[in-house]
């Protein structure tokens, strides 16, 4: 690990002006500085936020969640306001990491965690994520858990996160606070495919800071769940996972909001899923057919095929676990 600087700091006002000093943010660490210690990340200067009044679930003006950027990934997944209203939120939280890292992490250091991928994390290796323009050592190494959707010839990791798939799918929004003032992003903005870029993962401006999660009210009522396929049972990343939430009236489909992890250089949204459930009666029939498109315009690599039928298999299983069958 590198030397650095470390300050706390109490209101936002003092946050956003050490980080306009080049200091980097920390809350619960259990990312960074991992990182650190791997030299991967090598930061001047770290920020602790943790004592920022961000540590709220409300319910907002319209009828959606909103969720604190501190609230720790074990606090949102007991919250009752989340169980109730979006279970998908909690059970992927569950489903994430150890019991001792949900109890550290926090929502916003969860969907900022970088790639898992193993040649990112071995500074010797080829990696245009950690080093731009040394190339993906993953393309021709062991990319066995790596994307098969969102990729480029620059970089093919998967994002992490469980909790990033849940909000992708229920079309969140990360609200953010920086030297500008605030604004809001669309989930489906906030993370960044790799492109050229890879090394650029979020649409962050220098010195933003996230202050909140918020999920859009959506009709009831509303059936969500998360499957997560792994390895192993406990503390695994996702070979694949579906988030599904569907609103289900007279027994047509009214709503559906469905998305991938495990599979894509992003949380993957399942467009193609969701329209060939729209207006449609709930069946098996339906729901493998629907999950047959759930791998459109995927480009495996030489170690990582198994995907394509195995995303199939998720979201298929899935749909049925939250619409039934008739």
């Amino acid at each position: 690990m590198h030397p650095f600087s470390y300050t706390r700091v109490s209101d936002t006002a003092e946050a956003l002006s050490a980080a306009r000093r080049g200091g980097r943010y920390i809350a619960g660490g259990t990312t960074l500085v991992d990182l650190m210690r791997e030299t991967v990340e090598r930061p001047r200067t770290l920020v602790d936020i943790s004592t920022l009044p961000l540590r709220e679930v409300t319910v907002t003006a319209s009828g959606g969640l909103r969720i604190g950027a501190l609230v720790r990934m074990s606090e949102a997944a007991a919250h009752p306001l989340v169980r109730r209203t979006y279970p998908v939120i909690a059970q992927a939280l569950e489903l994430s990491a150890s019991a001792q890292l949900r109890n550290m992490a926090t929502i916003g250091g969860n969907i900022m965690q970088r790639t898992r991928c193993t040649y990112f994390r071995d500074v010797t290796a080829a990696c245009n994520k950690r080093d731009p323009g040394s190339g993906c050592a993953a393309r021709e190494g062991f990319n066995r858990t790596h994307a098969i959707l969102g990729t480029s010839d620059d970089c093919v990791a998967t994002h992490p996160s469980d909790v990033a798939v849940a909000f992708a799918a229920l079309e969140a929004s990360v609200h953010l606070l920086g030297p500008d003032g605030e604004r809001a992003v669309a989930f489906a903005d906030f993370l960044l495919r790799p492109g050229s870029t890879p090394n650029r993962e979020q649409a962050l401006r220098p010195g933003e800071l996230i202050t909140a999660v918020e999920i859009p009210s959506l009709p009831r009522p509303l059936k969500s769940g998360y499957l997560k396929v792994r390895d192993r049972q406990s503390y695994e990343f996702a070979l694949t996972s579906a988030a599904v939430a569907l609103h289900i009236q007279g027994g047509v489909i009214r709503e559906a909001r469905v998305a991938a992890g495990g599979v894509g250089t992003v949380p993957w949204k399942l467009t193609a899923v969701e329209q060939a459930l729209l207006g449609k009666r709930s069946s098996q029939t339906l729901w493998r057919e629907a999950a047959e498109r759930a791998a459109d315009g995927a480009r495996p690599l030489q170690h990582n095929r198994f995907k394509v039928e195995l995303l199939k298999r998720t979201v298929e299983r899935q749909l049925r676990v939250v619409g039934g069958t008739r």
